[in-house]
This record gives structure tokens, sequence and C-alpha cells, in this order.
């Protein structure tokens, strides 16, 4: 079990190395920052989706938007999609499951918000469907994925953890996240570049 654990653990730093010396993927992250920090701005908010794990992330970094991150400083508009059940149960029974996203983006989404798709494999149906809307409302489009992005990257800038493994991609996922709660704070609040 011990050596279970630190295979883990090293697993988990030699992924985290390799997204380090990605120099397209540090660009991305960059440039997630950048739009994010323009949306709000201008007014606009963040909106996030993912599925379970994922789900879990994206309610995760609305926290850190909507409370605060590291700075003590205003509450920025950050949602999640799926976080209404009776929204979530109705759009799913009367359309389908893979328009749950969609729909609630259609309601909620406006031209010039930033919509962050998070999908460890980039082919969930719902999470491409929720692109698509995006697309059709002018929203700035990134995505969260592993190993090539599936069909996630040929829809939108993607960053891809160099990963197939759910555990080690998500595990990445918050770290990416994090790092993007951290600069746009410090773009907003304490006026870095």
């Amino acid at each position: 079990m011990i050596e279970l654990i630190r295979r883990r653990i090293n697993e988990s730093i030699y992924v985290k190395n390799e997204l380090r010396q990605d120099s397209a993927a540090i660009r991305k992250i960059l440039e997630v920052v950048d739009s994010i920090v323009e949306t709000f701005n201008g007014g606009g908010k963040l909106i996030f989706a993912g599925n379970g794990g994922s789900f879990s992330d994206a309610m995760h970094l609305t926290g850190e938007f909507v409370c605060r991150f590291m700075l003590e400083r205003r509450s920025l508009p950050a949602i999640a999609l799926g976080a209404n059940n009776a929204s979530l149960t109705a759009i799913g029974n009367d359309y389908a499951y893979e328009e749950i996203f969609a729909r609630e983006l259609e309601a909620l989404g406006n031209p010039g918000d930033v919509f962050i798709a998070i999908t460890t494999s980039g082919n969930s149906a719902n999470i491409l469907s929720a692109v698509e809307a995006a697309r059709r409302k002018g929203l700035r489009i990134f995505g969260l994925s592993g190993d090539k992005g599936g069909k996630l990257a040929k829809l939108c800038d993607c960053i891809c953890v160099p990963s197939t493994v759910t555990a080690r991609i998500q595990e990445s996922h918050i770290l990416i996240g994090h790092i993007i709660c951290e600069l746009v704070e410090k773009r907003l609040f304490e006026n870095i570049n």
C-alpha cells in the first residue's frame, strides 16, 4: 500500500512536470486569464460546466471567483451550469441529457462572457452541445481536457493535460484552475500584468 501511494504521487508529479514544460499550454492559460479579466472589466461573467468530478471542479472554481481565492476583494460573477437541480432534471426529462448545459447556457450566457468547458475525455456529448450553444451566443470558449483534447479540442482553444488517466487529469485541472484564479486576482486587484 505504501508503494502504491508513492507511485500515485509520482504519477501526479510526472504529469504536472510535463504540463509545466508545455509552452503551448502555458500560453493558453495566459490567454484564458486575459479573456476573463477583459470579460470582468466589461461587466461580463465566467461560466463553467463539467460532469462528475469535472462538475465538482466547476463548482469549486466558481466558489473561488464568487467568494475569493487569495485576496480580499469584491465578488466576481461566476456560475457553474448544472447547479440548479430543477433545471437540470427538467431539461434532461423534457429534452435530453445532452442538452442540460446547452439550455442553461442559452438562458444565462451573453456575448462576451467566458465559458470554460471541463471534460477529461474531451468527448462528453453534453459539454460539446454546450460549446455549440456558447458559440451561437457569442461567448469566448475555452476547454480543459486530457490527452489530445478529443472532440473538444476541435471546437475551442483547449488546455490538454498530458495524460489519459482521469484522476491525473482532474488533479491538473484544479491546479490550472487555481493558477487562473490567482492570476485573475493579481491582474484585477494588484494591477500586475
